[in-house]
């Protein structure tokens, strides 16, 4: 089994800074890629940021120069440091790793997902 657990979500005003974490736990042998999906209401769910194994990044327009993803690979973790926040930003915030798990092979594995909220 595998389990993603984030935190690091909440209410914050327009302009704010929040940080999100996503930290993973269970049996597998090794993370690809890393990622943060957000969904907003009414809204289908959306890429927001990627990072590779090897550190590169990548994101969302809509996101770039507010928004750094990062990765701690003895933590099995993965941050995501937002910054000048906007209303448009309120949603659910989800992480997504792709893992080895061995003869299960690789997969693609969610969190719950967070909430975030930015008041205007």
């Amino acid at each position: 089994q595998v389990q993603l657990v984030e935190s690091g979500g909440g209410l914050v005003q327009a302009g704010g800074s929040l940080r999100l974490s996503c930290g993973a736990s269970g049996r597998f042998f090794s993370i690809d890629r890393m990622a943060w999906y957000r969904q907003g209401p009414g809204k289908q769910r959306e890429f927001v940021a990627h990072i590779s194994s090897g550190g590169s990044t990548n994101y969302a327009d809509s996101v770039k120069g507010r928004f750094t993803i990062s990765r701690d690979n003895a933590k099995n973790t993965v941050y995501l440091q937002m910054n000048s926040l906007q209303f448009e930003d309120t949603a659910v915030y989800y992480c997504n790793m792709y893992m080895y798990r061995g003869v299960a092979g690789w997969s693609d594995y969610w969190g719950q997902g967070t909430q975030v909220t930015v008041s205007s």
